[in-house]
């Protein structure tokens, strides 16, 4: 079952796909998709995102590595306001010489979690969405820890249009995933390729903290990141789970005229 919440007519709905251009809303209601504002399709609590969780794109930016496959995953949390919803804007700074998107399966948790065993872990596990999570590499530290500046920019964390239940996903590490900025593919990857699967994340991240209902996992990206610039339509698309679209735009929609300091 796919579900969503958005915003029509002053209230929060829940709601369904019904056709290509039309979703059902949980009052019987049929819109379409653009008549309303997309939200992420949970209520998102604490948001957990690994770095360079996928082997090619560790192979991808190995000049510049020091970590490998090897070591613990690469683990950071983001704030509230980075999530953005479907078909939503992501502000691209001026003067920012290389911003990305990363197209990633994002693991929703459904009960708490703490201390769990890989073999248990899926039990934990509501259901999956797609996350766009966008970076600007002119702010890293440096080419293999990402900074609060990089992963918590407002707007710069997409997540929908659907959340998909976990029981409608039989295998959550055998999906194709892509993504095409101005209908071209730039980037494809398979989720059967992440350095750390789902369970092992799970074990890993409830061994130190426990995870709630509502939680999220955000597993990483493989390699094929290039630039976008104002105006250009990123779509991330994951089989069987959605097609999330999210558009860049310039400090001049936000009312922005200055560098940011």
């Amino acid at each position: 079952m796919k579900r969503a919440r958005v915003a029509y007519a002053g209230a929060i709905h829940e709601a369904m796909p019904f056709d290509a251009q039309h979703i059902r809303m949980a009052d019987g209601r049929v819109v379409a998709e653009d008549a309303v504002v997309w939200l992420p399709p949970f209520e998102v609590g604490t948001t957990i995102a690994l770095g360079l969780n996928y082997a090619d794109h560790l192979k991808e930016l190995s000049g510049e590595l020091t970590v490998t496959a090897k070591d613990e995953p690469l683990v950071f949390l983001k704030g509230p306001g980075t999530l953005l919803g479907h078909r939503g804007q992501t502000r691209r700074p001026a003067g920012v010489a290389f911003m990305h998107y990363e197209c990633e399966l994002a693991v929703v948790i459904g009960k708490t979690a703490c201390k769990v065993r890989q073999a248990y872990a899926l039990q934990h596990v509501a259901g999956y969405t797609v996350c766009n999570d966008y970076a600007t590499r002119d702010y890293l530290e440096n080419w293999y820890r990402p900074n609060l500046r990089v992963k918590n920019r407002d707007g710069a964390t997409v997540l929908g249009p659907w959340f998909v239940d976990a029981a409608d996903v039989p295998d959550p590490h055998d999906l194709a995933l892509r993504t095409l900025v101005n209908g071209q593919v730039k980037q494809q990857g398979h989720t059967g390729n992440m350095v750390n699967g789902i369970p092992a994340l799970i074990e890993y991240l409830s061994s130190f903290m426990t995870l709630r209902a509502g939680d999220v996992i955000l597993t990483g990206t493989p390699e094929g990141v290039v630039n976008v610039d104002v105006g250009d339509e990123v779509v991330t698309e994951i089989d069987g789970i959605g097609r999330l679209v999210n558009t860049i735009v310039g400090d001049a929609a936000f009312n922005i005229n200055t560098l940011e300091t």
